[in-house]
This record gives structure tokens, C-alpha cells and sequence, in this order.
């Protein structure tokens, strides 16, 4: 009788074994985070929680003014739950996809148009906001209408790392 020899075998407990895809030996360090509201003057500001080159975290706070325009990312799927306020989603400029209150959002897949507003009139907008890059391809932002002036240089950003 022989015995089967193509047969993978699993490693034992406590053996190590070399990464399957060898960028992931090149992994980023643990990064840890910690988000508190920060006193936000400007129409939108950006906390960013965490990086590296696959996901990114952030809590956008988004008050009166600090809506954004239709556009879409070529190489970007982001998962968005509002933890305050209500936020109401668009597929065009016009065209509302829903609204959601505090524990509730959306995924927005890559190459999908959206914009979003805040539009709770009492209270500021936060959006947690978990984008995943697609590997070895270049995000590209594409406006289908114009972009607010000076809207981008407005955002106020902070640092939720903790060091």
C-alpha cells in the first residue's frame, strides 16, 4: 500500500509558518486609537483614526455647510454608520438613496456616485467612516458635479492615534 504524499499537512500548535502573501510580512505596526468629539469651528472636521495601505478609519463631523458633492472613487468601498445626528445619502444630485439616524448606514461599493448630508438642524452630523482600498490599484476621486469651493481646504483635521 503507498501512502498519499500530496496531501497537505497542517502544522502543529505553537509551529510558525512564513505569510502567504509576502507584503503582509511588511505589514504596518498596531496602530491604537481613541475618538472624543473635538470642538469643531469649521463646516466639516475629519478625526482620522487609523491608516494603512488597505483600510483607513475616520469620524467625520459634518455641521451646517459641511455637506459634500456627487462624486465616486475608483478603487475605494466605504462603510458608513452615523453614531450621531442623521445623515441622508444621494445616488445623483437629486436622487436620495435613505436617510439613517445613530447606529444605522451604508456601504458604498467603488465606482458608485453618492454624496451625503447632515440634516438634523439640532444636532452635528458624525459619521464613522471605514474605507477598504482595492490592492495595487490607484484611488481616483471623480466629481459628476462641481465641488464646493474651498470646501476641502475648510475641513478641520485631527488625530485620534493615541502614541
Amino acid at each position: 500500500m503507498t501512502m498519499d504524499t500530496t496531501t497537505a499537512q497542517k502544522p502543529l500548535a505553537g509551529e510558525t509558518e512564513g505569510p502567504a502573501d509576502p507584503p503582509v510580512a511588511r505589514a504596518k505596526k498596531v496602530q491604537m486609537f481613541k475618538y472624543e468629539r473635538p470642538e469643531v469651528t469649521a463646516p466639516k472636521g475629519i478625526m482620522r483614526l487609523a491608516q494603512t495601505d488597505l483600510v483607513k478609519g475616520a469620524v467625520q463631523i459634518v455641521r451646517e455647510g459641511g455637506d459634500n458633492n456627487l462624486h465616486s472613487h475608483a478603487a475605494v468601498d466605504t462603510f458608513w454608520m452615523v453614531l450621531k445626528g442623521r445623515a441622508r445619502f444621494y445616488s445623483s444630485d437629486t436622487d436620495v438613496i435613505s436617510e439613517f439616524g445613530a447606529h444605522e448606514g451604508i456601504v458604498t461599493p467603488r465606482g458608485t456616485p453618492y454624496w451625503f448630508e447632515s440634516v438634523d438642524p439640532d444636532e452635528d452630523l458624525e459619521l464613522l467612516q471605514v474605507a477598504a482600498y482595492e490592492k495595487g490599484v490607484k484611488d481616483i476621486r471623480t466629481n459628476h458635479s462641481p465641488r464646493l469651493k474651498n470646501r476641502g481646504s475648510q475641513n478641520e483635521r485631527f488625530s485620534g492615534r493615541i502614541r
